[in-house]
């Protein structure tokens, strides 16, 4: 297939681009400028300069693609209802694009994004194979930004890695390169109206990531009260307390996700992630 794909420059997207080029298909990829683009080119991919403000854009690319995979997204916390606003403008636009087609249009799951999620679901009923995959909290891998590297970073700070409570509270986590190969499981055979979760790891304890972080910085992991995580973590704290594993039921997701696309995560999980040193150099 011919596949057109927003944040092909992102952590993900870049994966992706390679995941799918390596497996016979070819890409154009959304960017913004020279540098990104010398990337997607790099990779063996067709650049598109623009961003998702950029409708006409978006429209014309995803009419012209065999399949889209929609990555990008504006993560600006400052406005975070506006990011979602753009989200759903971008999708509408692309769905109108490939209205009656019947092809694939996979998108991906935003926190409060309902309104997306809902608007992309109603597109299975109009002639699109539209699928919406979440991603575990913990995207890991070289080049990570999120929430580990933010947990490392406090614990450098703060001379100690910590955990809530016990610490027995879950993450899921997946690696970069295992989510990239189920966007395009996702892309070649997911049924219209498919919701994925990428979760390689359902469900690790915070006290044994925190204790990881202890061993490889040298501190002591240390557990700390609800009510010291606020000042602790900053944002992350009422993310840092939560089973999430429990929460959206995890296991079962990623196993009906598994068994219907014949996902197999092969990469190493996010403790054997974090072992390996690149994290810490």
């Amino acid at each position: 297939m011919h596949v057109f794909v927003t944040g092909a420059t992102g952590y993900v997207g870049s994966a992706v681009v390679k995941e799918l080029i390596g497996a016979g298909h070819t890409v154009t990829g959304l960017c913004r400028s020279e540098e990104k683009a010398a990337g997607l080119k790099a990779a063996g991919a067709e650049p598109l300069y623009g961003t998702l403000d950029d409708l006409d854009t978006l429209s014309s690319a995803a009419a012209a693609a065999d399949g889209v995979i929609h990555l990008a997204f504006t993560n600006d916390f400052s406005d975070f209802e506006g990011a979602l606003a753009l989200d759903l403008r971008a999708v509408e636009v692309m769905g109108a694009a490939l209205e009656g087609s019947g092809k694939p249009f996979i998108t991906t799951a935003h926190a409060n994004g309902h309104a997306v999620d809902q608007a992309v679901l109603a597109m299975a009923k109009r002639g699109i194979r539209a699928s919406i995959v979440s991603l575990a909290p913990s995207v890991h891998g070289e080049g990570d930004k999120g929430f580990v590297p933010m947990m490392i970073s406090i614990a450098r700070t703060k001379g100690f890695a910590a955990y809530i409570g016990d610490g027995t509270n879950r993450w899921p986590a997946v690696h970069r390169l295992d989510a990239a190969v189920l966007y395009r499981l996702a892309l070649e055979s997911a049924p219209a109206g498919s919701r994925l979760l990428g979760a390689g790891d359902e469900g690790i304890p915070l006290r044994e990531i925190a204790e990881v972080i202890g061993r490889q910085l040298n501190v002591p992991a240390v557990s700390i009260t609800s009510e010291e995580a606020a000042a602790h973590f900053g944002f992350l704290g009422a993310i840092a307390a939560l089973d999430i594993t429990s929460l959206y039921n995890t296991a079962q997701a990623s196993q009906a996700t598994r068994e219907l696309l014949g996902w197999k995560p092969m990469q190493p999980g996010l403790i054997a992630d974090l072992k390996e040193g690149h994290y810490f150099a």
